[in-house]
């Protein structure tokens, strides 16, 4: 489910089920890295809209953290662990960030929930089929790593 009003309601009706919030990370970047930084947002927006459709009724899309990237992350860091704390009082068991930037893995022991970092794909030159065909190969290999969570619980 997507953070849409009117899956929003669905998920209500039906929050016994829905037990694991995906966040995507984007950070915004000016100047030469701009084109960069909008690769990398579509790049995790189309993955984790694909891995959301995988799973529909199990997993809640939440809208994406996005953050300045010439800035540390000690900021963003404390900002997610509110969100963290929010998310688990809403009874999700299994939070899962997914990002493009390596310097959240230096991050991952400071948070709660499982990290998932994926090198960005350049898209933009790719036709819709190319770019299915790559977002469909990272998200089998992402599948693996929730099951994995869920079986621990």
């Amino acid at each position: 489910m997507k953070w849409l009003a009117k899956e929003i309601d669905t998920y209500l009706g039906a929050k016994e089920y829905v037990d694991t919030a995906v966040i995507p990370l984007y950070s915004i970047s000016f100047g030469t890295e701009m084109t960069q930084s909008a690769s990398s947002a579509e790049f995790i927006s189309l993955l984790t809209n694909y891995l959301e459709r995988q799973f529909t009724g199990r997993v809640l899309l939440f809208p994406p953290f996005t953050y300045l990237k010439n800035e540390g992350l000690d900021d963003e860091v404390t900002e997610l662990r509110k969100w963290e704390e929010n998310i688990k009082k809403s009874e999700f068991k299994h939070i899962f960030y997914i990002t493009s930037e390596s310097e959240w893995k230096m991050q991952e022991e400071n948070l709660d929930g499982s990290l998932i970092w994926l090198p960005s794909l350049p898209l933009e030159h790719l036709q819709d089929s190319q770019k299915i065909s790559m977002i469909e190969s990272q998200v089998k290999q992402i599948l693996t790593l929730f099951t994995r969570k869920w079986k621990e619980n």
